[in-house]
């Protein structure tokens, strides 16, 4: 007798420990196997009006519309031990689809995707070099996707527009000089450049300096309040909420500002003074949101698994791109619908090639470049 009930309460023990989840693997996933999403932020929150707000809003939107429970879950800081500790709370809750958007998630995910193979992770502007520590580690996530983009073709268009707008002295503000914002800014000044060649113009100027953060400030509204005031008439401002900064300097002197990744113009515009946004250099956030969750939801992961893609043209009809100008823009003689869809067309089919390369500031040839380092860092 005694010797059953000890039999008894061991099997009692193994089916309790299967039942709340144990047994090693994806301990968080949800028991059900249902689709479940978190969304997790990086250096900014979901309302910074760019890459945080647009990705949570597009997983936000996805999961309403097909019934599929989401969440969304915000660092202490942004250190990687807190960005660790928000996916393992997410998983933990039973949430196993994590999105993240940001270069910042690239050691979090090479910590904490091996230990989930179950869970879906997928990274947007996470590249190889970000998640190997450019070649000193290796990486193998079978369970990770990540998009990168090719912002110096979006950079390049938002250039090239300001120029051929009839504007001669442009600016460009960056957030921190990782890769994207420096891809950003290089195409930006291959663009000017173009047009202005194209144009014959000797006169075209481009200061060019980083903030050294993701966010405006009394300092960065200072340093744009003596380009503005000493005569620059629209700055690129790239990165996160630092665009807050450029647009309190322009609107002191009706000045002019290009958003970023996202179509701005309702937001600065409506803050800072209608108009005030000639155009935004887009890249598809959104798109690759929905395009993922789709997979995942109808059971196609396995042609994204593993994968980091790298995002830009797919077609001459510039609003299928991922890489685009959007339709707010303001379209002028010098600049029209029609002038973007030929420049989409020469850039899609190699007539006019952009490089990627981010060691130095591109060379110009009719274009005057400032470089003035950063303003804090």
């Amino acid at each position: 007798m005694k010797k059953f009930l000890v039999l008894l309460l061991a099997a009692l023990m193994v089916f309790s420990f299967a039942a709340c989840g144990g047994g090693g693997g994806d301990e968080g996933a949800a028991d059900d196997g249902a689709m479940k999403v978190a969304m997790v932020t990086d250096y900014g929150d979901i309302t910074d009006q760019s890459f945080n707000q647009t990705t949570y809003e597009a997983c936000k939107a996805f999961c309403e519309g097909n019934g599929i429970d989401f969440t969304y879950k915000k660092p202490a800081s942004d250190a990687d031990a807190d960005r660790v500790s928000s996916i393992e709370e997410a998983i933990e809750e039973g949430y196993n689809v994590i999105v993240m958007p940001g270069y910042a998630f690239a050691n979090a995910i090479y910590e904490v995707a091996p230990l989930y193979p179950d869970t879906k992770f997928v990274a947007l502007d996470v590249s190889e070099g970000d998640l190997t520590a450019y070649g000193d580690r290796e990486f193998d996530g079978p369970n990770v996707y990540s998009a990168v983009y090719q912002e110096e073709l979006a950079g390049y268009m938002a250039g090239y527009a300001a120029v051929k707008m009839g504007f001669t002295k442009l600016g460009f503000l960056g957030g921190m000089a990782v890769p994207a914002v420096q891809r950003y800014g290089h195409g930006f000044v291959q663009g000017a450049d173009a047009a202005a060649a194209e144009l014959g113009k000797s006169d075209v100027e481009i200061k060019y300096v980083y903030g050294g953060q993701f966010f405006g400030d009394a300092d960065i509204t200072a340093a744009m309040d003596t380009w503005y005031g000493a005569g620059t008439e629209v700055v690129f401002a790239c990165g996160g909420g630092i665009y807050t900064s450029a647009a309190e300097a322009a609107a002191k002197v009706g000045g002019k500002v290009i958003g970023v990744d996202v179509d701005q113009a309702a937001t600065i515009d409506g803050a800072y003074g209608e108009g005030m946004t000639i155009t935004s250099a887009m890249k598809g956030l959104g798109a690759t949101v929905n395009t993922l969750l789709s997979a995942i939801k109808d059971g196609n992961w396995a042609d994204y698994a593993g994968q980091i893609q790298n995002l830009g043209l797919v077609s001459e009809t510039p609003e299928e791109n991922y890489v685009q100008l959007p339709a707010s823009t303001v379209w002028n003689d010098g600049f029209g619908e029609a002038d973007y869809q030929a420049l989409v067309k020469d850039l899609f089919d190699g007539t006019r090639t952009v490089s990627n390369d981010i060691e130095a500031i591109p060379a110009t040839t009719a274009v005057k470049v400032d470089d003035q380092g950063a303003i804090k860092g």
